[in-house]
């Protein structure tokens, strides 16, 4: 593949090569790294579901003012959205109930303010879809999703070790999602192969690597 121009590559396997360094920047962090072999203490793990609960929330109304700014040129991307985000409504309430489960009430977790990196993270997604291109969210939905499907897992299991959790119990979000995103990441594969625009292949592009940075910030800060 290192022999192809990345002119001729399909756009998922450019946008894998020209963010491969991004994502190892993610995976060769020590605290992600500590993370996914020991767990966390469970103030910290407290602290970044916190953090999660406020990037899951915005995580539709992004795709949605994504999707309503998309025209017709990008119709099967709108409705591929769509679809995406009625697969995701109400997942922020699984955040809350592993918060529940390990001594944050509900209201506690509304009430709490993200920090400054989660503000990033969800102001850059926010502004991307109505400034940038709305195809920035597929950078976003890439980022989260490679996340979530080869780190989630791992990282899933290390915590109910670590805190000595039973099942699902208090992992139930990162644990499902785990499963669900290598699903997930097969069909965005598919969508983002249809994006030709270089405006918009750009914009996803810088997406991912915005969203991997923050989203390792906010690891790292808790």
């Amino acid at each position: 593949m290192s022999d192809i121009p990345n002119a001729m590559l399909p756009f998922f396997a450019e946008l894998v090569t020209e963010t491969d360094e991004d994502r190892r920047g993610f995976e060769t962090h020590p605290k992600v790294v500590a993370a996914v072999a020991e767990g966390m203490s469970l103030e910290r793990y407290r602290a970044l579901l916190l953090e999660l609960y406020h990037v899951v929330w915005h995580f539709n109304p992004v795709c949605a003012a994504a999707a309503s700014r998309l025209d017709d040129r990008f119709q099967a991307i709108r409705r591929f959205l769509y679809e995406h985000m009625h697969e995701e409504a109400g997942h922020e309430d699984w955040v809350l109930n592993d918060l529940e489960a390990i001594g944050v009430p509900p209201a506690a977790s509304r009430a709490h303010a993200p920090r400054a990196d989660t503000l990033a993270l969800n102001g850059y997604n926010h502004w991307a879809a109505d400034r940038r291109h709305p195809c920035s969210v597929l950078g976003m939905l890439y980022a989260l999703e490679v996340i979530a499907s080869v780190y989630g897992g791992p990282f899933a299991n290390a915590i109910r070790e670590s805190l000595l959790l039973d099942g699902d119990r208090g992992v139930s979000f990162i644990d499902s999602h785990a499963t669900m995103d290598a699903q997930h990441m097969a069909e965005l594969r598919q969508v983002l192969n249809l994006v030709t625009d270089g405006s918009a292949q750009a914009a996803v592009i810088e997406s991912v690597r915005v969203n991997f940075h923050h989203f390792t910030r906010i690891v790292e800060a808790v």
